[in-house]
């Protein structure tokens, strides 16, 4: 049998290739308007000062600095994104490694100049500016952000040289693991034979039916990130160190605290939303419990985390996938679902695993409305609803299309929104006609997906609170690093799993350390608030849908509170919390029936 050819994404919509002419020229303009806007701020006097009266001249120069804001964040948008996809596709692509380090090479300007910006708001009256300018009441939320901003901020030479210092410090961290860890061989010993393959595709055996191949591959794994483990846990030292000193610089003490408000929302959300997902542990274990029972085990190893349970009748091909997204989508609107038709027709997605690419999946706005999905798809349903996942943000992008820049700025807690919900959509609608096997089949899918988000999530931000706390007197060896997320473990999976069979060295394979600060109780924030959202859409279908829409497009005009006040949620009671996790656990009930 030919193995099914997968597609990978077209780039020739936005340029025709990393050395074209266009690409080049692009870049000039991106250039141009760097330089514009040093010359304009000078020329103003656009940098942290002293209060300054209210007048005139102020509100002029006001929105013609923000109005060249949107236009530069719009240009870096196309290039960054339209790079970084080469990059992630390929990290051994030289030309696409150098363009993306010559586009950051940029930042530190850049930095400087979001630096002298947001301190100059910080010292004018921007009530009288949003009163008065139709461009600034257009973008209140944002320059109250940035208000606030201002008063974390250390001196302008200071905030300059930490964007400076970024590129050779943290950014260039960040880099070096994305490169560094896709470039990572596993050596596969089964069966009396020996392979080497990429780390990417070493995951992706976890999901493999074969126990034998499954553990195999979760040694070999674990023997590459120890092989491997002292050059990450010198990126983890270095971004955390960074991390600690900077919130501390600029008085935020915990950068947890930076944190939350980057992500619009506060410790008591978090609090409230972080204490139902503990008192929902004993439910995932028992869903865990079920697990093994189906796959004949006493108990699960953490590689029969994602063994697969039940049974399908088929495996999906690309285009079955694709097809079956697009017809559960129309269950909700035909826009959905034309949506998902055109992404495909479009060459917007790139689905096959090679060498070179990295591990995951992701959505990225490019242009307009046009968005890239990257993905390592496999012809299971699991993929079929990363699909799904990944074209909610797609989708997420379209709502957002007709914004500034500046108002599609989501925090991640709301960019998770959408792909939950086409996510909800799809497991309902491959649940509705599914036999016993089935239905075992896809719940599994969808509860690794929630205990991943909810149980996994929270053994990460414990280890992130952990290493945090620890790292503000020495830097962690990966020895440390891996005794600590073995205690996460243990609290937050307890009995479910063998505690001789973890995965200690989950912060080195995951990504999200090494970017933004906190990537992870995000994931569980979206899922719940989606799952809240879906309720409400199974109430009353017509209404929902025109107001999800303009939800979706305003997720940068508010903070979280704010929104969910137009549909009646109070994310500081519990009570939200619980009833988006009583969704998973009737998901769990049923899923322990079936298992018997």
């Amino acid at each position: 049998m030919v193995a099914e050819a997968l597609p990978r994404w077209n780039m020739s919509s936005v340029f025709p290739s990393l050395d074209s002419q266009e690409y080049i020229d692009a870049v000039a303009r991106y250039d141009q308007s760097i330089a514009q806007m040093e010359e304009r701020f000078d020329a103003a006097g656009i940098r942290r000062t002293e209060a300054l009266p209210w007048t005139d001249a102020v509100r002029e120069a006001a929105d013609s600095a923000l109005a060249q804001w949107n236009e530069l964040l719009e240009r870096q948008r196309v290039l960054m994104a339209y790079t970084h996809c080469f990059v992630a596709c390929d990290s051994r692509d030289e030309l696409a490694q150098a363009k993306l380090s010559e586009l950051s090479g940029r930042e530190p300007r850049i930095g400087a100049l979001i630096a002298r910006f947001t301190g100059w708001i910080g010292a004018i009256d921007v009530e009288q500016w949003i009163a008065q300018s139709p461009l600034a009441a257009d973008h209140a939320f944002a320059i109250r952000k940035q208000k606030t901003q201002a008063s974390k901020m250390m001196s302008e030479p200071e905030e300059i040289l930490a964007s400076e210092l970024g590129q050779y410090g943290g950014r260039a961290w960040s880099r070096f693991y994305g490169n560094f860890s896709s470039q990572i061989m596993v050596t596969i010993h089964r069966e009396g034979k020996t392979e080497t393959i990429p780390m990417s595709m070493a995951r992706n055996l976890a999901f493999d039916p074969d126990r034998n191949v499954r553990e195999a591959a979760y040694h070999a794994e674990l023997d590459a990130w120890k092989a491997n483990a002292l050059p990450i846990a010198a990126a983890m030292n270095s971004l955390k160190g960074a991390t600690m000193h900077l919130a501390k610089k600029r008085g935020w003490g915990d950068p947890l605290n930076a944190a939350l408000f980057e992500n619009h929302i506060d410790r008591e959300t978090l609090d409230a939303m972080m204490g139902a997902a503990r008192r929902a542990f004993p439910d995932f274990r028992r869903f865990y419990k079920a697990k093994a029972k189906a796959l004949g085990l006493s108990r699960l190893t953490w590689y029969d985390l994602y063994a697969p349970v039940g049974a399908s009748k088929r495996e999906w091909s690309w285009d079955e996938a694709v097809r079956f997204v697009a017809e559960g989508f129309a269950d909700y609107s035909d826009k959905l679902s034309r949506f998902a038709r055109r992404s495909s027709d479009e060459g917007w997605i790139d689905a096959e695993p090679r060498p070179g690419k990295r591990d995951g999946a992701f959505c990225t706005g490019i242009q307009r409305d046009e968005s890239r999905v990257f993905m390592n798809f496999k012809p299971s349903f699991l993929s079929v609803s990363t699909l799904a996942h990944e074209l909610g943000h797609a989708y997420h992008n379209v709502c957002l299309a007709n914004r500034t820049p500046l108002q599609r700025q989501t925090p991640m807690c709301l960019a998770e929104t959408a792909s939950i919900f086409c996510e909800t959509i799809i497991q309902n609608a491959a649940l509705r006609d599914a036999d016993r096997d089935e239905q075992l089949m896809i719940l599994d899918g969808a509860l690794e997906r929630s205990s991943g988000v909810t149980v996994d999530i929270t053994s990460r931000f414990i280890f992130e609170q952990t290493v945090m706390a620890k790292r503000q007197d020495r830097e962690l060896s990966a020895q440390e690093m891996c005794q600590i997320m073995r205690e996460a473990q243990l609290d937050t999976y307890g009995d479910g799993l063998d505690p001789d069979c973890l995965h200690e060295y989950a912060w080195a394979a995951k990504p999200h350390y090494y970017g933004s600060t906190y990537y992870n109780y995000p994931y569980m924030f979206g899922l719940l608030f989606g799952l809240g959202l879906y309720a409400l859409y199974q109430k009353d279908p017509e209404p929902f849908r025109d107001a999800y829409d303009d939800l979706l497009s305003s997720t940068g005009l508010d903070d979280a509170q704010t929104l969910a006040n137009r549909y009646g949620f109070d994310l500081k009671s519990p009570a939200f919390w619980e009833a988006s996790l009583d969704f998973v656990r009737r998901d769990i009930d049923r899923f322990v029936e079936l298992v018997g």
